[in-house]
Parts: structure tokens; C-alpha cells; sequence
């Protein structure tokens, strides 16, 4: 079901940027009042700070080359997939686990 309303459609664009890495700044600092690229704007910065996570874990020795590295880099990628195309949908989708993190950050 698409959400409807003027939020959806003009935060459609800002919030599949903030599925980019870095580009999760460009929602949250230009386009604060709109809630929708807001929503999808701090699971971008949540899953951000993930992947900066598996970035350090990767180094180590073993466990992190052949296991954290490689798994956590296709969980990241998957999810800013989904994140992106559910925002270009107009959907509000929340992440598992890095969704509820997302919610409660006061922005």
C-alpha cells in the first residue's frame, strides 16, 4: 500500500539519497520538515553508522577478513537497496533491528 500525501511525494527523492552512504546528510540537514526523507533520512544515518561498524570490525584478523567484512558488507547493501526502492515506492519501511535504533534517534 502507497502512502499518500504531500510529504510522500516531494521527500520521494531526498529520502532515496539518504540510502547513499554520506548522502544520508543531504535529508537530514535539507529537508527537515518534510517527515518522510526525515524517516528514511535517520535509517540512512543508522545504517551509515553499520557500516562504518563492519568497516573497523573487517580488520580483524581472520574473522573479520572472511566473515564480518564480506557478510556484513551484503547485509549493508541489501538494506540500502530495499531503503531505496521502498522510498522511491512512497513507503515508509522500517528496518530490522537498525529500524528501531532509526526511531528513536530525536533529530
Amino acid at each position: 500500500m502507497q502512502e499518500e500525501g504531500k510529504d510522500v511525494a516531494e521527500g520521494r527523492i531526498w529520502a532515496f539519497i539518504g540510502y547513499w552512504w554520506i548522502l544520508f546528510l543531504v535529508p537530514l540537514l535539507g529537508n527537515k520538515e518534510n517527515k518522510f526523507a526525515l524517516f528514511h533520512g535517520k535509517q540512512g544515518l543508522v545504517l551509515f553508522g553499520f557500516a562504518v561498524v563492519v568497516w573497523l570490525l573487517s580488520y580483524i584478523p581472520l574473522l573479520g577478513w572472511f566473515i564480518i567484512g564480506p557478510v556484513g558488507g551484503i547485509i549493508w547493501l541489501v538494506l540500502a537497496i530495499i531503503g531505496m526502492v521502498k522510498a522511491l515506492q512512497g513507503k515508509y519501511w522500517k528496518m530490522p533491528v537498525l529500524g528501531d535504533i532509526a526511531a528513536n534517534l530525536k533529530i
